[in-house]
């Protein structure tokens, strides 16, 4: 029974600890903790809320005397409870992980439920961040594209500039401006011994 656990603490260290639990789990949404504090925190959390849709000064001052936060409680009656306006309790949802490494403790994550709105919200957020993702992906998709058809036609120009300038460095000469031929000179011949006179016998 919600109430009843003494949690290995004194009442003062109890109530304490399970006011700062009930504080944190409605300024963030969750926690994790051991299965035991989980049921006294969500009891807790639950009349916390219940006292929230009631909205009047007395139960303002309720919730802070609870409370450890003024900015909770203000979130409390500003935006928790009215998403709870149409449902009669059952705000908080517990789920088992298991027995903790070390001392073997049931643990547990406790949060509040969402709500319709809430879920709508969520499905929103989601779809918008796809489609921010997809925009991005085709942008650079595009990008891309028109990058390799800038750099295309610049290598294109490039070699035909290469062309041009090859063409334009070794330029035809013409016949008038070409060297003038040497002319062949006549081999000479070399002039033959003189045939060895016979010696008359």
């Amino acid at each position: 029974m919600p109430g009843t656990r003494k949690l290995g603490r004194p009442t003062a260290h109890r109530n304490a600890m399970l006011r700062g639990m009930v504080t944190y789990l409605l300024a963030n949404g969750k926690i994790e903790t051991t299965l035991t504090r989980a049921k006294e925190v969500s009891a807790l959390t639950e009349k916390m809320i219940t006292i929230g849709k009631k909205n009047t000064l007395a139960a303002r001052r309720q919730a802070l005397a609870f409370i450890t936060s003024e900015d909770v409680v203000k979130k409390l009656f500003d935006v928790i409870a009215p998403d709870y306006a149409d449902k009669n309790g059952g705000y908080v949802q517990i789920y088992k992980l298991g027995p903790r490494r070390g001392d073997g403790a049931e643990m547990a994550l406790i949060r509040l439920v969402a709500t319709e709105e809430q879920t709508a919200k969520a499905e929103e957020k989601k779809g918008d961040k796809k489609s921010s993702k997809k925009a991005k992906k085709s942008g650079r998709n595009e990008k891309s594209a028109k990058a390799e058809k800038e750099t295309k036609p610049e290598t294109a120009t490039e070699s035909e500039g290469a062309e041009k300038s090859e063409e334009t460095e070794t330029p035809a000469a013409p016949e008038s401006l070409a060297a003038p031929e040497t002319p062949a000179v006549p081999e000479t011949e070399e002039p033959k011994p003189a045939p060895a006179e016979t010696e008359n016998t």
